[in-house]
């Protein structure tokens, strides 16, 4: 079990996390051996979307964002769907959580419109990433590069398009966790 002793924090936004982004790199991760914690902005349950616009499944958040702190975690997924990306980049609680992963070296991985996220948490500048295409303008403001491929590594932080990247997605994930700390990830921050 590659990640047994690593726990790992997975963000949710209440309707509006993309159900796939969230439950397939929950379910590698903890397959893989790790200790996933559900990190949410409300205590209770979050129910996920399909596609952004379809119900998806609730799931128990663990956590809320004001209870946890990096220095718990040896890493930290954010799933997309436009509409939670959108919420946590809203969050003020969230953005400072993001931006200590950074700061501490911590890998990190973010799918689809959670890039939102990173950009909010000035986390960018000199980066190479990935995202769903129409976040690429905020992701070039920001101070990264944007390229089009299936994932894409950058010193410990891991991106990815689609839920249609996902296998890739979780495989780098699983490696990046297993590596920890990457002294490149803290420029950023």
């Amino acid at each position: 079990m590659q990640l047994s002793k690593k726990t790992i924090a997975i963000l949710i936004a209440p309707r509006g996390t993309e159900e796939p982004e969230f439950t397939a790199p929950k379910k590698a991760l903890e397959e893989a051996g790790a200790t996933v914690v559900v990190v949410g902005l409300k205590a209770g349950e979050a129910e996920t979307v399909n596609g952004d616009l379809d119900p998806g499944g609730k799931y128990r958040v663990d956590k809320t964002v004001s209870e946890v702190s990096a220095e718990e975690f040896d890493g930290l997924v954010i799933p997309g769907g436009s509409v939670g990306a959108d919420r946590l980049r809203a969050d003020t609680a969230t953005v400072q959580l993001i931006h200590a992963f950074f700061a501490q070296g911590k890998p990190v991985g973010a799918i689809c419109h959670a890039p939102w996220t990173l950009v909010e948490a000035d986390v960018l500048k000199g980066r190479m990433l990935t995202s769903y295409p129409s976040v690429k303008t905020d992701i070039r403001n920001a101070g990264g590069t944007w390229v089009d491929q299936e994932v894409v590594t950058d010193q410990g932080l891991v991106t990815s398009r689609t839920p249609k990247d996902l296998p890739a997605f979780c495989a780098k994930l699983i490696e990046e966790f297993g590596e920890g700390k990457h002294r490149g990830q803290a420029r950023s921050a």
